[in-house]
């Protein structure tokens, strides 16, 4: 079974995140051409201030 994983900031809005699976689930489905059911969709939602890009945390950049 195809596994996605989006690794990102927090979503704040259900309906977005529906969406977004939706839309992640279509395109996986287009690709591999297997059922529905078979596809995973995973959110790792990260704290900006858990996250440094650069030697500086992405909370700490204007």
């Amino acid at each position: 079974m195809p596994n996605a994983y989006i690794d990102g900031p927090k979503i704040e809005i259900v309906e977005t995140k529906r969406a977004l699976v939706k839309e992640v689930t279509d395109a996986m489905e287009k690709a591999y051409k297997f059922p529905r059911q078979a596809y995973i969709v995973t959110f790792t939602e990260t704290a900006p201030e858990n996250v440094g890009v650069g030697g500086v945390l992405i909370s700490d950049r204007k």
